[in-house]
């Protein structure tokens, strides 16, 4: 029976994906995959390209997903993708949708899978799950997210940020998502919420790609040459 499968890839490493995601995404008769604007490449489809099969034929449809924060323009934009989802498996298509990380994690699938579930009650629908980002940057710098009784906090960055001095103080973990241009507002209110300069600090861009860039230190040490300005960032902050 034709179906709709959410794919994590992970962060940017092709060996990351699991054994079942692999045999997913050989398998379809379409692919599909979110970008930005009509011009850029999915970086979802760069991970998996060389798992492809171009002997196939498999049809690669890129969906656009803008990036803004604009409810209004999104809604409308996760109705139309939705949709053109949905009509691909009713057509009798096994297809999947490739995501970065996870699925349920800061993913387009989440809207993706709620819009289908609402009105195409009748596409069989499933979920690979893939590594998220704050893994593989742990297994790289060695840093521990939580042991014990610590308590983790998980914050996309480019959203409000006003509340971070108060999740700051019930702590002992944070990790800041999506986009760097903000890590420099995180470092700030870090060190005004009481974080102590001993704290680890780690932070990386294009994770698993031949872009990668990691840097490991204490918060006291973070100067404007740490930072990053990719939106595929990531920045961790623990207690010692």
């Amino acid at each position: 029976m034709p179906e709709l499968v959410g794919i994590g890839v992970g962060p940017g490493d092709p060996d990351l994906l699991t054994v079942k995601a692999v045999k997913a995404i050989q398998s379809a008769d379409v692919i599909m995959c979110p970008a930005s604007k009509e011009d850029r490449p999915s970086i979802a489809l760069s991970v998996v390209s060389s798992l492809i099969d171009k002997s196939k034929n498999q049809e690669i449809v890129k969906l656009v997903f803008p990036m803004t924060k604009d409810k209004d323009v999104l809604v409308e934009t996760w109705k139309k993708n939705a949709k053109i989802m949905a009509e691909k498996v009713l057509a009798g298509n096994n297809v999947v949708y490739l995501t970065v990380g996870d699925p349920y994690l800061y993913s387009t699938w989440i809207y993706m899978h709620r819009e289908i579930e609402e009105k195409f009650p009748d596409v069989k629908i499933s979920v690979i799950p893939g590594i998220v980002s704050m893994f593989t940057f742990a297994s790289k710098v060695g840093v521990s997210i939580a042991e014990g009784s610590e308590k983790v906090s998980i914050i996309p960055s480019c959203y409000d940020l006003t509340t971070v001095k108060e999740i700051a103080k019930n702590s002992e973990t944070m990790v800041f998502l999506k986009d760097g241009r903000y890590f420099d507002q995180v470092i700030k209110l870090l060190k005004e919420s009481g974080f102590p300069n001993d704290s680890i600090f780690a932070i990386g861009q294009d994770l698993g790609t031949e872009n990668e860039v990691i840097r490991k230190m204490k918060l006291g040490e973070v100067n404007d040459d740490t930072l990053t300005t990719k939106y595929f960032s990531i920045l961790v902050v623990k207690r010692v």
